[in-house]
Parts: C-alpha cells; sequence; structure tokens
C-alpha cells in the first residue's frame, strides 16, 4: 500500500494533514498583510470623516445601501475605465466597518464623489427615476424629514478613536454642533461626495 493510500484511508492522519494546509495557506495570504504597513499606512492627505459625514455614513448604513452598492474598484480594465482609480488599502485604514462589499445591484460607488452635485443626490434619494429612469432603486423620502440632534456624535467618535481613528478632542467637542439640525439627506450627501475624491484627485 502506498503512502497515499494510507494517508487516504486513514481519517484521523487525513484531517491532522488537511488542517496543516489550511493553517500554512491561511499564514502565506494573511501574514504580509498583517506585517505589511501597505494595509496600515493612511494614503497621504487621508482624514477622518467630519461628523455630519460620519453620521451620513452610518444611515447609508442602517438604510442598507451598501447591500447594493459596493466600495471596491477592483484593477481590471473594465472597473477603472467605468469608474476610475482601483481602489487601494491605504484608502480604508479609518473605516470601521469596511464597506466593500461584492454585490453590485447599483453601480460601484467608490468614486462616486464630486460625479454629481448635491441637488442630484437629493433628487435621487427622493425619488431615482426622476435622474435615472430605469433605476429599481428604492426611493428614500423619509431622509428629507428626519432630523439629526447630534446627541451621540461625540461618542462616536470617542469610540472610533479607540480603535485607531485620529479624531482629536476638537472633533469630539464640536461634533454635536456640526450635525444638530441638519437633515438626514444632508448627511448621506455629505457622505457620498467625499466618496474617492483623494485618489481621484491624485490621478
Amino acid at each position: 500500500m502506498s503512502k497515499h493510500d494510507k494517508i487516504e484511508k486513514n481519517v484521523s492522519l487525513m484531517i491532522v494533514l488537511t488542517i496543516v494546509a489550511i493553517s500554512f495557506g491561511t499564514l502565506v495570504e494573511l501574514a504580509p498583510l498583517v506585517f505589511g504597513d501597505q494595509v496600515k499606512e493612511p494614503v497621504e492627505g487621508l482624514k477622518p470623516l467630519p461628523a455630519l459625514a460620519l453620521e451620513g455614513r452610518d444611515i447609508y448604513i442602517r438604510e442598507g445601501c451598501n447591500t447594493c452598492h459596493s466600495q471596491m474598484i477592483r484593477p481590471l480594465r473594465a472597473e477603472t475605465e467605468r469608474y476610475g482609480h482601483y481602489s487601494v488599502a491605504g484608502e480604508f485604514v479609518y473605516n470601521h466597518p469596511f464597506l466593500w462589499g461584492s454585490k453590485r445591484t447599483g453601480p460601484d460607488l467608490a468614486r462616486v464623489g464630486g460625479r454629481y452635485s448635491d441637488d442630484w443626490h437629493r433628487a435621487h434619494l427622493y425619488n431615482p427615476r426622476d435622474v435615472v429612469p430605469e433605476s429599481i432603486m428604492p426611493s428614500y423620502p423619509w431622509l428629507f424629514d428626519n432630523t439629526l440632534d447630534g446627541d451621540i456624535t461625540g461618542r462616536k467618535m470617542a469610540a472610533l478613536r479607540s480603535v485607531g481613528v485620529p479624531y482629536t478632542d476638537e472633533d469630539i467637542a464640536g461634533a454635536a454642533e456640526a450635525v444638530a439640525g441638519k437633515s438626514e439627506v444632508d448627511a448621506v450627501v455629505a457622505y457620498l461626495q467625499q466618496l474617492g475624491t483623494l485618489l481621484q484627485m491624485r490621478r
């Protein structure tokens, strides 16, 4: 009986060797990411989200926008021609959680910042078919009625600072004032308008 046959017929040995192989493969894939600076160093000029955009990001998640829109452009010609510069790890070091996504019911939004006016985004959120007739995106009219009070914005920033996002004491202290009285649609538009603009400007 060959060694190969012995391994295949010994379930315990097969399990151990499978675990060893998977562990080695995982180590090879993850070690460079864990110990390399490429995924931990922010791109030049990257700053944490301002208070209003931070609230907009949370609303974006609450409304499930990230389930239909990815925020990761792959380094392939078809992707970069349509959406712009491919995504790089240093853009996302302050993102908690990441919103890369993999499903594109709607287009990728990684570089949507600055492509359309604030008024376009407002019209699109109120009734997408007014600006994109073939759109299947739902409408979000309540975003125009809901108002932010900023009561917990500072605490969100403080929590993010504890995991490495460099918010200052001044950012946290001024967070409530920066968002109080603004509508939810203001926050979402502020979030969308900053997406991907840093690398767009550097292209």
